[in-house]
């Protein structure tokens, strides 16, 4: 069974804010493929379900953000996944621009709350990532109001397209492996309008 933890933080007031990525990307997934999230479980809302023939527990952690470790390591307890390639994790990231998707095998936190919290929870950072950008805070904003911040009107829209990419990069890792979903979605900006 694949884990996949879409990270952000719980409450209305949150819904759109730019550290919420991941939890936008596991709604496209449970409205896609029809997977109820509506039990809350290991400190998360989740869902279980098939996705194109693998069996998946969706699952937005509860905790807040510098807690999403507790959620991850009740799934991973309680389920039994290979953690390094049966769980994946969705989160916004500040270093890629808006819209742009990044999948990693591994790696540290880079700076990202929930992630320092996953890692120091599971003690390892061997587990499959894919990183939504969010695009870096303008000079002398403070992060946390930046992370915390909505979209503007034309990121929002460029960010609803990386939503939906985002979560055909999950689909792609599970049916295409890691390697092949790493090749098709860790393409730089330059790159894609060269092959328009």
């Amino acid at each position: 069974m694949y884990i996949i933890v879409g990270l952000g933080n719980p409450g209305s007031e949150y819904a759109k804010t730019r550290h919420n990525a991941g939890f936008e990307v596991i709604k496209i997934l449970a409205d896609r493929f029809d997977i109820a999230t509506d039990f809350i479980k290991h400190k998360a809302v989740c869902g279980k379900g098939v996705i194109e023939g693998n069996k998946v527990m969706l699952a937005m952690p509860q905790t807040f953000m510098n807690l999403s470790g507790e959620s991850v390591r009740e799934l991973t307890g309680y389920y039994k996944p290979d953690i390094s390639s049966e769980l994946i994790v969705v989160y916004d990231d500040v270093d890629l621009e808006p819209g742009r998707i990044r999948i990693r095998k591994s790696g540290s936190a880079g700076g990202h709350n929930g992630m320092k919290s996953i890692i120091s929870c599971l003690g390892t950072n061997e587990f499959i990532r894919v990183r939504v950008g969010v695009g870096a805070k303008p000079k002398g904003y403070d992060l946390a109001d930046h992370v915390l911040g909505t979209f503007t009107k034309d990121q929002a829209d460029i960010m609803a397209g990386a939503f939906i990419d985002a979560a055909n990069a999950v689909v792609s890792i599970m049916n295409d492996g890691i390697d092949a979903a790493m090749n098709t979605y860790n393409r730089s900006k330059k790159e894609d309008d060269e092959s328009v």
